[in-house]
């Protein structure tokens, strides 16, 4: 039995699928944490593999790729190091079960599967049953993985049954308010249990989602002991003493979180850089159209990425005005980027030409609108073949809900950054971008995006003299609206105590419903928890509220 033990949380970027690449890091950290006197390392949920993993969880061979994997760096802890404890998904009596296992003196010590069944969105792992604590060197650590913490059941078992300390293996995706939820529910485990509790979890992006990291440690008097910083990887080591029947922490590193526009434009940058690095991009590509959508992905995307690896290209068309070029040079400049031109009127008098015969007769409607975007869209996608790069779409939230975008032109596109934030976030970001200069970006201090550029009505510029709101209400009624139907779930009579008339609210929910076939050819983009993903069927005859 020890009265002192040295307890790193190893909050580490993995790769879904890269197992070597991802133990290489775990090993990494062990290593720093050896250096640091530290005698156990613990990784984040299904830190081997990353996550989710989908049907790869259930897939032979990627679990037989695992479990070599594991033995064979468990054979690395022989060396009198740091013991380990990570995340894998693990076979167990036929059953693929989400797992902390514990690595020490050269072998799998010990195994703890996750009891509380996982959330819908991940893989369909077995439960295991309730978890016994863990013994390491005289110390008996109560394991939590995943949803385990979300529930007294778990821990209040392993405290009964001698646990000194709680542990908790986490890979929960960032949304504004995760961090006070996720402190929050280890303060109900600590305050039901009266044993200290350290939580460690994921950061990077993984397809759509992005984790944050955040790890933290409390003591059994619910005092924040150790907080990691956010949206990056680090080695946060708390020193434990045992006084009595109870162990207390020394205080570690408290890094402060970001919150509000801080946090979420550190989302965006993460998701995007690695989407991007993770996917073996070597740049991106965008349209870059004087509009406050496309500046403020190229924003992103510089501070994601640098300057070098931005590729600005502004694409007019015969109707596109000059204020339009005018404000995508300076867009341009302040970002440090090259803008390049190409001027897309010889693919649409091609277009016109080849369709002459057949549509002879008939008036010009938004067809001849609809194929510039889709003239745009084919030019980048052919930049993305030629150079690799991947193609930026300045997609928002409230356009995708509304249908106001073109198939085949704004959404052929490899990533849409903004494609979580309503119109009015995305002005609000802008705002706060130009006085703010987040930590560890690689764009330029200062204003990123003109003032006119952000107090310019929006306008696709498809047709003279039209502005977004000839086919929309005003953004912010259109987004106050779908914030109460899709993120809120708000019946009629309460949307129109707000404020809202019947015929704009009926007209908003029928852009809604006649646009999902277009929403399910949208490209992912980076999702910040701010609402709901909804689904709706694709032929839908409920078109009326009242």
């Amino acid at each position: 039995m020890t009265d002192r033990i040295a307890i790193a949380l190893a909050q580490i970027n993995p790769t879904v699928g890269a197992i070597a690449a991802n133990i290489g890091r775990i090993r990494a950290a062990r290593a720093e944490a050896a250096a640091r006197s530290s005698d156990l390392v613990v990784c984040p949920q299904l830190s081997v593999t990353g996550c989710p993993l989908g049907d790869l969880a259930t897939s032979s061979f990627f679990l037989d790729a695992v479990e070599a994997a594991v033995r064979e760096f468990a054979a690395e802890t022989s060396d009198g190091g740091p013991a380990v404890l990570l995340g894998a998904p693990w076979r167990s009596d036929g059953k693929v079960h989400d797992a902390a296992l514990l690595l020490e003196a050269g072998a799998i010590a010990t195994v703890r599967f996750r009891h509380v069944a996982p959330a819908p969105r991940t893989a369909s792992y077995s439960v295991g049953p309730v978890p016994g604590p863990l013994n390491f060197r005289g110390v008996r650590f109560g394991v939590l993985v995943g949803d385990d913490i979300s529930t007294p059941d778990v821990a209040e078992a392993l405290s009964e049954c001698g646990a000194e300390l709680l542990v908790h293996l986490s890979a929960v995706p960032f949304a504004p308010d995760t961090l006070d939820r996720r402190v929050g529910v280890a303060v109900a485990r600590v305050t039901e249990t009266g044993l200290p509790l350290l939580t460690v979890n994921l950061i990077g992006g993984q397809d759509d989602l992005v984790f944050d990291g955040s790890s933290f440690a409390l003591g059994a008097d619910r005092a924040l002991k150790a907080h990691a910083p956010a949206f990056r990887e680090a080695l946060l080591v708390t020193r434990w003493e045992r006084g009595g029947e109870s162990w207390t922490a020394r205080e570690g590193e408290l890094a402060p979180p970001p919150s509000g526009h801080e946090a979420v434009w550190q989302a965006l940058t993460s998701g995007l850089r690695d989407y991007v690095n993770k996917n073996g991009f070597a740049t991106v590509v965008l349209g870059l159209s004087g509009g406050l959508d496309s500046a403020v992905a190229a924003a992103v995307a510089v501070d994601a990425l640098g300057p070098d690896r931005v590729r600005p290209v502004f694409l007019p068309s015969p109707v596109t005005t000059w204020q339009s070029l005018q404000d995508a040079h300076e867009v341009a400049e302040l970002l440090g980027c090259t803008l390049e031109k190409i001027v897309i009127d010889p693919a649409l008098k091609a277009f016109e030409t080849m369709l002459a015969p057949l549509v002879a007769g008939r008036d010009p409607d938004v067809t001849e609108e609809n194929v510039q975007p889709r003239v745009r869209a084919v030019t980048l996608l052919q930049l993305s073949n030629k150079f690799g790069a991947l193609v930026l779409s300045s997609l928002n939230r409230s356009d995708l809900y509304a249908g106001f975008f073109t198939l085949s032109g704004d959404v052929s596109n490899g990533f849409a950054i903004l494609r979580d934030l309503y119109k009015t976030d995305i002005v609000a970001l802008a705002q706060w971008r130009n006085g703010a200069l987040p930590e560890g970006v690689h764009g330029p201090a200062g204003r990123v995006v003109p003032e006119y550029v952000i107090n310019r009505p929006p306008c696709a510029e498809l047709k003279p003299d039209r502005t977004d709101v000839d086919n929309l209400p005003p953004y912010d009624i259109l987004d106050d609206i779908l914030r109460c139907l899709i993120d809120q779930d708000l019946g009629t009579a309460a949307i129109l105590e707000r404020g809202h008339d019947l015929i704009t609210l009926e007209r908003v929910w029928r852009m809604v419903v006649r646009a999902e076939y277009k929403r399910r050819q949208a490209p992912p983009g980076v999702s910040l928890g701010l609402g709901k993903a909804k689904r709706f069927p694709i032929t839908n005859g409920f078109a009326a509220l009242s």
